[in-house]
């Protein structure tokens, strides 16, 4: 699922690479970003949410607090996986001689 991922969002920069200049290219990819980390945010919210719900005794089922819970806890380690891979692309490339 993480190599796919990557793999997606590596396709997507060299697709816009291609066909964009860099600054473009640049803010496509910040933009992209930022989407993912608001998404990740929200996710996380979702699941405070309900888990606080479903301790405060509200009308929610069970289930729905789980699954939230478990999308929650797939989408920051995938978030961490992707950082993980950028930090090590960056490395290698700081090893690099020139």
């Amino acid at each position: 699922m993480i190599n796919g991922i990557s793999n997606q969002i590596a396709i997507a920069i060299a697709k816009t690479a291609a066909s964009t200049s860099t600054g473009q290219t640049t803010q496509q990819f910040s933009t992209f970003l930022k989407d993912s980390i608001n998404e990740l945010n929200n996710t996380q919210r979702a699941s405070d949410i309900a888990t606080e719900k479903l301790a405060k005794g509200e009308n929610v089922e069970l289930q729905d607090v789980m699954i939230t819970a478990q999308k929650a806890s797939i989408t920051m380690q995938t978030a961490l996986e992707i950082r993980n891979k950028a930090v090590e692309a960056y490395q290698e490339m700081m090893r690099m001689q020139m």
